[in-house]
């Protein structure tokens, strides 16, 4: 059955709407210290490129779906033509791209030394969207829709999304009856009134309502603020579900006139974290929009996530290895 319904994800058509990035590694190994200050020396050994942020939650999309679409805000500089390029050689469609003329390419390096992580570098200007860009945001975003099986919404509070931008898109999507997920950032408190479902993890998830995390020992179904939480979050949001992620205790599911449900996590090993909630909202947004119910799109996205925190780096889930983790 579970093969079935990962076959079926190649016929969904998902837009990720977000901030955009290149994420630069830059790998290599440490055996000396400086003779200049108390930090290590890298010796390079090879550098690697990947696309980031929203980029990366439409390149876990397009490993599953040739219906995949990207909308960002990229300048016009190298970094914009390098994610380009990665992202038309993984199938994602750029088209609905914004291009700025004043704005750099949001790009992060970070320098790996044997496995463990040196330092990142980050190069951004952080600035929201202009009334002319959101127009053009919502031009595009409603002349695709009728083509659209679902819209996600990643913020990783860089500018691209804000309370007029998610007013004016889910207000769109609403009015065409879209399903629309939402990965918040805790950095841009917004109100998601009209999303089908919001996606935070526990830190995003207590720092929104305004709770204090005690980490209560136990399963999630025994904690009483993570409860207290996400039944605040449903109502706060004004949206009828809500899933937060909880890393080694998987996920839980708030629904409205329904009991949390809870997922145990499927990972196995966990070398790098980075991007496992890109993986998680694609593949929850796949499952849904294919007919999957909340619940059973939950369980998908987590197997996605044990398998992407496995992986060092910036990386993607493959169709034989969800089928595998399934299958074990």
């Amino acid at each position: 059955m579970i093969a079935a319904h990962i076959e079926s994800f190649s016929r969904a058509r998902i837009l990720v709407i977000g901030d955009v990035m290149l994420d630069h590694f830059i790998w290599g190994a440490v055996r000396r210290i400086s003779p200049e200050a108390p930090v290590p020396i890298v010796e390079v050994t090879k550098e690697t490129t990947f696309p980031g942020g929203a980029a990366n939650v439409a390149r876990n999309l397009s490993a599953f779906t040739p219906h995949a679409y990207l909308m960002g805000r990229v300048g016009k500089d190298s970094a914009a033509g390098e994610l380009r390029r990665l992202l038309h050689e993984e199938g994602v469609n750029t088209d609905p791209m914004l291009e700025s003329s004043t704005l750099p390419t949001i790009a992060k390096t970070r320098i790996i030394a044997r496995q463990q992580h040196v330092v990142r570098v980050d190069r951004e200007t952080i600035q929201k969207l202009s009334a002319e860009e959101l127009d053009e945001v919502c031009r595009g975003v409603e002349a695709m829709l009728p083509e659209l099986d679902g819209l996600i919404i990643e913020d990783y509070g860089k500018g691209f999304v804000t309370q007029a931008f998610a007013d004016r898109v889910l207000g769109l999507a609403k009015a065409a009856g879209k399903l629309v997920t939402v990965d918040p950032s805790p950095h841009n408190p917004l109100n998601w009134r009209g999303a089908s479902l919001v996606k935070p993890n526990r830190l995003e998830a207590f720092a929104a309502a305004g709770i204090q995390d005690q980490r209560t020992p136990g399963p999630p179904l025994e904690d009483k603020r993570l409860l207290e939480v996400g039944e605040q979050l449903l109502d706060q949001w004004a949206v009828g579900k809500v899933l937060i992620t909880l890393g080694e205790q998987g996920m839980i599911l708030f629904q409205r006139d329904a009991a949390p449900h809870h997922i145990p996590t499927q990972a196995r090993e966990v070398f790098d974290v980075s991007g496992a909630g890109d993986t998680a909202i694609a593949f929850l947004t796949l499952a849904m929009a294919v007919g999957l119910s909340a619940e059973e799109a939950a369980n998908v996205a987590n197997h996605a996530s044990g398998i992407v925190v496995g992986k060092l780096g910036t990386a993607r889930v493959m169709k034989d290895e969800l089928l595998n983790a399934f299958e074990d």
